[in-house]
């Protein structure tokens, strides 16, 4: 990704320290780890925790997309969870005005 380590580590709040330990054996990823990496930087976690599959996730090419999943993950969980709630039930609501307006045509 032509990241430096201490780019890399910045991204998902880690020590450079705590990296290498990684990296030595001295330590072992956590699931909070493998979750922080596989959101920030898009890669799979089945390529990130076994070596299997594609390295990078699938994303939209929509560029509004792109930047709301970008402003989502750099939300606290709760305020994502919030985030998302809401989303849903916009899309629930988007849903319901459009059965009626096409119940309305028929």
């Amino acid at each position: 990704m032509g990241l430096s380590q201490r780019d890399f580590c910045g991204g998902i709040f880690l020590s450079q320290s705590f990296y290498g330990q990684i990296e030595t054996g001295a330590r072992a990823p956590n699931e909070r780890l493998y979750e922080l990496i596989c959101r920030k930087y898009n890669v799979s976690k089945e390529w990130l925790v076994a070596g299997r599959g594609e390295m990078f996730n699938e994303t939209p090419s929509d560029p509004e997309l792109l930047e709301l999943m970008e402003v989502i993950r750099e939300l606290d969980p709760l305020f994502r969870e919030y985030i998302v709630k809401q989303i849903r039930q916009l899309a629930a609501l988007h849903r319901e005005s459009r059965g009626a307006v096409e119940g309305e045509e028929a």
